[in-house]
């Protein structure tokens, strides 16, 4: 078995395309709407993709409790002080539990924990 993806049901589409696609960089890979839902996959080819899913109807969606999606980043550095240049507030870290680990955790635009992870070679 293969991982393929993870679904996020999220309020407001575009807010969280730009918050992944935007800010973060993964590319979109499809998109469509189908049964009152607009649909986007994230994520580079013939790897995992984040789904966002969100209803054409406004309904609002509760977050789901303990969801965190992880993203390799290149260098903690780096990427610390893109999120202070654009006022993305870390809410834990950066821990480096191993040598060659380094992460933080923020938020997404749904309340969804994203931890950025550098893995050192």
């Amino acid at each position: 078995m293969n991982f393929c993806w993870v679904t996020l049901p999220v309020n407001n589409l575009e807010t969280s395309l730009s918050f992944y696609h935007g800010i973060l960089g993964l590319p979109i890979n499809s998109n469509f709407s189908e049964h009152g839902m607009e649909m986007v996959m994230l994520g580079e080819a013939n790897q995992p993709k984040i789904e966002l899913i969100c209803s054409q109807d406004n309904q609002e969606y509760t977050k789901h409790s303990d969801i965190t999606v992880g993203i390799a980043v290149d260098s903690m550095e780096t990427t610390i002080e893109f999120l202070k240049n654009n006022q993305i507030s870390i809410i834990r870290g950066p821990v480096s539990p191993a040598p060659n680990t380094c992460f933080l955790f923020i938020n997404d635009p749904d309340g969804y924990e994203v931890q950025l992870v550098e893995m050192k070679k």
